[in-house]
């Protein structure tokens, strides 16, 4: 009998291939390198196994692919590997289509309506009151809205999703009620500052206590759960900015 974790897995990946195929990465009867043979190539090993692709895509099968194949598929095809094999995030990383920014397309401005400021002093820094010293502000076309806050990313626990060196842009939540599972938050809380994929955890009462914050980059970094005080602030990560 095949695990629901494996028929979850299974979903995914018909759901990321018609992305893809959306996308013109994939055409089915392609010969010229993007067909169902290619992708059998990639992910199996052999162009010959289409026919084993194609039951992958047939929900009535009880064909599905593994964890391992999947692995393949996601690094052929650039696609999320935590969302795809854990189904948390987006097919595609942090990114919707259309959300990607490169750092030339930020506007300084005096009345821009980011603050860009560092991390150290967004961890210290209370929304809606004074700026933290030497901060700027900044605006992207098509980001809207108050109280946005930026700051730079050190450290690779977010990548591929969220590289080094990105600028985070983030949006502040009025409250728990807010927060919704597996999406891509900042965390502020007594005096240090988080960016990862959260999920909640409830007391018996259905209170949110703890936090539990996932890296994309799983393999290097363990999740850990962080306790919900009155310092514990969440900002929903919004846009990211890249150099490249």
């Amino acid at each position: 009998m095949i695990k629901e974790d494996r028929i979850d897995l299974n979903s995914r990946f018909i759901k990321v291939f018609q992305l893809l195929e959306e996308r013109g990465a994939i055409v089915k009867n392609d010969r010229a390198g993007k067909g169902v043979g290619d992708v059998a190539e990639k992910v199996l090993g052999n162009k010959a196994y289409g026919h084993i692709i194609r039951a992958f895509l047939n929900p009535d099968n009880k064909r599905v692919i593994d964890y391992g194949q999947a692995q393949s598929f996601c690094r052929a095809y650039d696609v999320n590997e935590t969302w795809l094999l854990h189904g948390i995030g987006h097919p595609f990383g942090f990114d919707e289509p259309g959300e990607a920014f490169s750092a030339d397309r930020m506007i300084s401005e005096s009345g821009g309506n980011i603050l860009y400021t560092t991390v150290r002093a967004f961890a210290g820094a209370t929304v809606g009151g004074e700026s933290p010293e030497g901060s700027t502000y900044f605006s992207i076309p098509g980001v809207s809205g108050y109280g946005l806050v930026a700051f730079q990313i050190d450290g690779n626990s977010m990548d591929p999703v969220i590289k080094n060196s990105d600028i985070v842009v983030c949006r502040p939540l009025e409250g728990m009620n807010e927060v919704r599972d597996n999406e891509i938050y900042s965390v502020r809380s007594d005096g240090y500052v988080w960016v990862k994929y959260v999920q909640k955890i409830h007391n018996n009462r259905g209170s949110v206590v703890k936090l539990k914050l996932i890296s994309a980059n799983y393999f290097d970094n363990d999740p850990f759960e962080v306790d919900v005080n009155e310092s514990t602030r969440l900002f929903k990560v919004v846009r990211k900015i890249s150099n490249v």
